[in-house]
């Protein structure tokens, strides 16, 4: 084929992407998720571990790794803004508690220099004790406390998951999958959800301690706005200036707000979504009368969601309003500007009636002015003509020459105008 696009293989590829591990119980694993993209930092630190073991280092922009480090399992996964290790150590039998998690198994040393920020950390039991359908498990009721206990029955009736959403001693949180008769890979599919509803939880509950600051940035905002548009309508000419300096700083500061936090609680929202279907394939059922992960997450989750939800759409309707506002004062200065420019027009159509006024006035005392002394030197004129000797009245000459003469010089000035007319009229069309 020609003209294959660079991105052929890479797309196909992805849906094989992070494949689920197969998983036999009893088993116990331990699972970490750090929040930062460090970039390579993250690949690089791997690769350390895998190479002290004598295993191949992952490849340049890979994102996925799975490998056995001797006794544990390890499986790594690079996402846009965290990356997560799971470590899981298959059991000989059922144990009586979560003992020595996986991840002990890995240099502390290594551990402490992960790069990010530790903010997920779970252990996961799975158990392979038959399904109790009239009581809870025994072990269920010494790991975990009873009174914050949330289970299912999930994946068809096919196994049950509990867990009581607290964090223990060593920082982690814990999880007990009784498998029943799951096959491997359908194991590995629940615990890799199970991961991930814890995973993805913390990521959307990232953007609350945000919104609950933006709350409280919004309720002085809010304020400021409103007396500015207070002030407005009662402001004279003098106090736009300072008003529009003000409404600049607020839309500023309301603006600055959005671009700190649009793109935190639009990820928060993603991350929720993500729980929610993971959750739907769960398909839980009610076991033992707890309350199930979805109510859970309903009850506990979803009005942190709708926190963050509401302080975005708070954040997105105050920079609207402060928009208004602007344009509203904005608005009331060009009007205030077109009436002063009408008021200076009308000044400079009254000066230039007066200047045509004094105008016609001086050209009048012109053609007088010229007239007179023409009309002088044609008496002038006439006088020497008569000594002479010719017939001439100089009297009569006069007063014959002053209408021609008075003609001749309006008619002049008039010729003078329409020039003048027809240059301007030039210039200003080019």
């Amino acid at each position: 084929m020609q003209n294959v696009h660079p991105l052929r293989e890479a797309l196909h590829h992805e849906v094989h992407a992070r494949p689920y591990e197969r998983m036999n119980a009893p088993l116990l694993l331990s699972h970490v998720a750090l929040e930062g993209n460090a970039g390579d930092a993250e690949r690089a630190h791997l690769a350390a571990l895998l190479a002290s073991r004598q295993l191949p280092v992952p490849a340049e922009g890979a994102s996925h790794l799975s490998a056995d480090i001797g006794g544990v399992r390890l499986r790594w996964e690079k996402h846009g803004e965290f990356h997560t290790c799971t470590f899981w150590r298959q059991l000989a039998s059922a144990p009586e508690g979560f003992g020595t998690p996986p991840i002990a198994d890995v240099p502390a040393d290594w551990r402490a220099a992960l790069p990010g920020q530790w903010l997920v950390g779970l252990h996961v039991l799975v158990l392979p004790a038959p399904l109790l359908r009239h009581e809870l498990p025994a072990s269920v009721r010494g790991l975990l406390d009873e009174d914050s206990l949330v289970g299912a029955r999930v994946m068809d009736d096919s196994a049950e998951v509990y867990t009581d959403f607290r964090l223990y001693g060593d920082g982690f949180a814990r999880w007990i999958v009784v498998a029943g008769d799951m096959t491997p890979r359908r194991l590995g599919r629940l615990v890799q959800r199970l991961q991930e509803v814890e995973t993805y939880r913390m990521m959307a509950l990232l953007g609350l301690p945000l919104a609950r600051e933006v709350g409280a940035a919004l309720v002085g905002a809010e304020r400021d706005l409103a007396e500015v548009a207070e002030r407005i309508r009662l402001a004279q000419a003098d106090d736009e200036p300072e008003l529009l300096r003000q409404l600049t700083q607020l839309a500023a500061r309301v603006e600055g707000l959005y671009a700190r936090t649009h793109a935190r609680f639009s990820a928060s929202a993603a991350y929720f979504e993500l729980v929610q279907r993971r959750i739907d394939e769960l398909r839980e059922e009610r076991a033992h009368n707890l309350q199930t992960i979805r109510e859970f997450m309903d009850r506990r989750l979803l009005p942190a969601m709708q926190t963050c939800a509401s302080a975005g759409r708070r954040l997105q309707a105050l920079s609207e309003r402060v928009s208004r506002v602007s344009n509203l004062l904005r608005t009331r200065v060009e009007i205030e500007q077109q009436a002063s420019s009408r008021e200076l027009l009308d000044a400079m159509n009254r000066r230039q009636k007066a200047q045509l006024l004094l105008q016609s006035a001086v050209e009048g005392l012109s053609v007088a002015a010229v007239t007179y002394y023409g009309a002088g030197l044609v008496g002038y004129a006439a006088k020497g003509a008569k000594s002479l000797g010719w017939n001439v009245s100089p009297d009569l000459a006069v007063a014959l020459a002053i209408p021609l003469i008075a003609l001749a010089v309006w008619l002049g000035v008039r010729r003078l105008h329409a020039q003048a007319h027809a240059a301007a009229d030039t210039h200003g069309e080019h």
